[in-house]
């Protein structure tokens, strides 16, 4: 994965509502789902939603595929692991860095 596109990648995820309906789509799996089911899911208009769908299409995030009168959307697997190999390429040096059990990331805190 080029810069260019790691910056596409991240700056389409940088918006709430993209974000959200990235990791719906994520966890909805290869199947994806109808863009009027991702409508009803996240409140979204679906005027808005064809806006940010456009937008994570254009980052290699997610796919479109026609079913019959519907367009089902599906994460892209494969950008998604680009976009981390990318962000996880020079990690620690190479070193393996990454212990068992801190692979999450710390909750926020309101103070």
């Amino acid at each position: 994965m080029t810069s260019t596109a790691a910056i596409a990648a991240l700056a389409a995820l940088a918006q709430e509502s993209r974000l959200a309906v990235f990791r719906l789509l994520v966890q909805a799996g290869p199947e994806g789902m109808a863009a009027t089911k991702i409508a009803e899911a996240l409140a979204i208009a679906p005027s808005s939603l064809s806006f940010h769908l456009k937008e994570l299409a254009h980052a290699n995030l997610v796919t479109a595929s026609k079913a019959g009168r519907s367009i089902i959307y599906a994460a892209n697997y494969a950008g998604m692991n680009g976009l981390l190999a990318f962000l996880t390429e020079n990690c620690c040096a190479g070193a393996s860095c990454c212990l068992p059990g801190t692979t999450t990331l710390p909750k926020e805190t309101t103070t």
